[in-house]
């Protein structure tokens, strides 16, 4: 039995007999208050600031930059600030359940390894899988985006073009901007048309970056973070500031369109789907726990960045949407850089188009920069409790960093954002996202019936019914999402199930970190 302030690395022998059995097994303790220096694969460098910034990094990025215009244009008009709010109440209670599971486990791996604490392995890897595919294709998402804006800042403000064929995806779907063809929806699903580009060259160089970055060490990633942050933060408010007295009416009128006549194409519908698509814009809270083996106090401070972070961007979020609508109109920015669109349409806002530019660039590498952090902690977990191959959790010994993992991690999110469109990318990533809030949740109120004396520094209030609306509006936002992205998430988990049963059950390892009675 593992004493008060110690990491369980092994398992009794009743628990190996279990998992020679193929059982899921629960975990019995946990320390209560885990030491820096145990366990100390990874370096603590991380503080309060740290873990805000990482979280704000995540979370202000692509739903401002990118998602706000698309979802807008295709979804909900200017109603998407309801999605938004809806989205980020939604989040609010998937986070509060994060952050008493982030005091009680301060290791890397965030829902991963919660789950694993709590539910067992086979839950553990399914949430694993859709951890995998949430930061990849979240990663990759954010890349696109990026390259939108980087492209558009070369060819307006440097005068040197970047070639199409070199700033597009080659495949593209129904609602894509341009190149992509018109294509005709078939029986729900996108039809899957080449554009004549060769790859995403600006999104490929950038998630390359940003991987030698993470690779280099934690402690620089978090202050190259911070100093992003700053720079996209300022830039963010100054367009609210600026813009939000430039509104014109009209443009806000009808505030929800009213539906075409297709399940999801504006009206009411539309606010609901989109509030799925963008749902992806708050990951950066889950970002924070993954991180929280590397933070200096966990069980404080890991609470606290997420919570903190997620109510402060859920208000920019709003902000935002309402003044990018009441600039532009609603249908012109189905566009890779909504923002730069939006206030160029009007002569007194246009001077902010070159700053805005550069706010997105930068504050689009940092969501890169998180999400792949976040992406290579997870690997390192699933490694370290025999799900993947031990290369995943190898640690350089210099940099102290999870370095093959993330050098994997990179070049696959490199692939995708070279090869893939955007409107693929984004709602993969909010349904990977979603179904694991739902375990998340779930997991929450089982560990209150079956472990009610465990030692919480941090209590979800109210978690009869914290959980299951977070439950309940986590399903309701997968229920709008097309049934092309549901098929696509079922033949992710179908390769994960056989991943898992050719590998992963045969080596799996009890759970590494167990819970104590207080």
């Amino acid at each position: 039995m593992a004493g008060a302030g110690t990491l369980c690395n092994g398992a009794p022998a009743e628990s190996r007999g279990e998992r020679d059995k193929g059982a899921v097994f629960m975990a019995s303790e946990i320390p209560l208050n885990p030491e820096p220096q145990i366990d100390n694969d990874l370096k603590r460098a991380l503080g309060p600031l740290h873990l805000i910034a990482l979280g704000i990094g995540a979370i202000i990025g692509a739903g401002i930059f990118v998602l706000t215009g698309q979802a807008a244009a295709t979804y909900a008009g200017p109603g998407v600030v309801f999605s938004f709010a809806i989205a980020g109440t939604g989040c609010l209670f998937a986070g509060l359940c994060y952050a008493e599971y982030a005091a009680m486990i301060p290791v890397a791996g965030s829902a991963y390894t919660y789950t694993y604490a709590t539910l067992g392995r086979f839950l553990a890897w399914i949430i694993g899988w859709n951890l995998v595919l949430e930061y990849l294709a979240a990663g990759s998402t954010v890349a696109v985006g990026w390259s939108g804006y980087f492209t558009d800042f070369m060819a307006k403000q440097m005068n040197h073009p970047i070639a199409w064929q070199f700033s597009n995806a080659p495949f593209c779907v129904a609602g894509d901007p341009a190149p992509c063809p018109t294509a005709v929806m078939t029986s729900g699903l996108h039809s899957i048309l080449a554009t004549g580009a060769f790859f995403n060259l600006p999104a490929v160089v950038l998630v390359l970056l940003v991987t030698f970055v993470l690779i280099v060490g934690v402690n620089l990633s978090a202050n190259f973070n911070n100093l992003m942050v700053a720079i996209k933060l300022t830039i963010v408010l100054l367009v609210i500031f600026v813009c939000f007295t430039q509104v014109v009416p009209a443009n806000h009128v009808p505030f929800v369109p009213q539906n075409t006549g297709v399940f999801g194409q504006f009206g009411w519908t539309g606010i609901f789907r989109a509030t799925g698509v963008i749902f992806f814009a708050y990951i950066g809270f889950d970002a924070v726990s993954v991180a929280a083996q590397e933070a200096k106090n966990p069980q404080r401070d890991v609470p606290l960045g997420i919570l903190g972070s997620l109510a402060i961007c859920t208000v920019l979020y709003m902000l935002m949407s309402w003044v990018l609508t009441g600039i532009a109109p609603y249908q012109s920015l189905n566009v890779a850089h909504p923002v730069s669109k939006a206030v160029e349409a009007l002569a007194s806002t246009q001077w902010l188009a070159p700053y805005v530019n550069v706010g997105a660039i930068v504050g689009l590498a940092s969501v890169v920069l998180v999400l792949l952090l976040g992406q290579s902690r997870i690997f390192y977990a699933m490694s370290k409790d025999g799900m993947i191959p031990p290369l995943f959790g190898a640690i350089h010994p210099r940099f102290r960093t999870p370095w093959l993992g993330t050098l994997i991690t990179g070049i696959f999110c490199a692939i995708l954002a070279g090869v893939l469109p955007l409107h693929i990318l984004g709602e993969l990533v909010s349904i990977g996202t979603l179904a694991a809030f739902v375990i998340v949740c779930f997991g929450i109120m089982v560990l209150r019936v079956r472990r009610p004396n465990v030692k919480r520094p941090f209590r979800t209030p109210l978690v009869w019914l914290v959980a299951p609306l977070g439950i309940g509006m986590c399903l309701f936002m997968m229920a709008f999402l097309p049934i092309d992205t549901w098929i696509r998430l079922a033949v992710w988990t179908v390769i994960g199930l056989v991943i898992y049963g050719i590998y992963s059950r045969n080596h799996a390892k009890p759970p590494r970190f167990v819970l104590k009675d207080s």
